[in-house]
């Protein structure tokens, strides 16, 4: 089994900055993409920004500079630097990674989701 873990959500005044972190854990391969999604109430999950194996890097323009994505591969783990929050931030934020799971016996390309943290933004 594969498991994308969020952490860092919380409760944070606008102006304010915040860290986000997601591990991933299980038999994995290798680990293509990563990326942070959000959801607010009501409204449809949108992308944050990804990364790539390499690094290469994408942004909504919503957070386009003021939030940073990076991942350390020796851990697994992806993270999203969030500055200059802004109420409309507010949102349960999702990590995804597209990863190759599996050993010697066989490998599967899965599409992963972890289980959200919530930020809110009060103004």
């Amino acid at each position: 089994q594969v498991q994308l873990v969020e952490s860092g959500g919380g409760l944070v005044q606008a102006g304010g900055s915040l860290r986000l972190s997601c591990a991933a854990s299980g038999s994995i391969f290798s680990i293509n993409a990563m990326g942070w999604y959000r959801q607010a109430p009501g409204k449809q999950r949108e992308l944050v920004a990804t990364i790539s194996s390499g690094g290469d890097t994408n942004y909504s323009d919503s957070v386009k500079g003021r939030f940073t994505i990076s991942r350390d591969n020796a851990k697994n783990t992806v993270y999203l630097q969030m500055n200059s929050l802004k109420p409309e931030d507010t949102a349960v934020y999702y990590c995804n990674a597209l990863l190759w799971y599996g050993s010697g016996g066989g490998y599967r390309y899965l599409d992963v989701w972890g289980q959200g943290t919530l930020l809110t933004v009060s103004s």
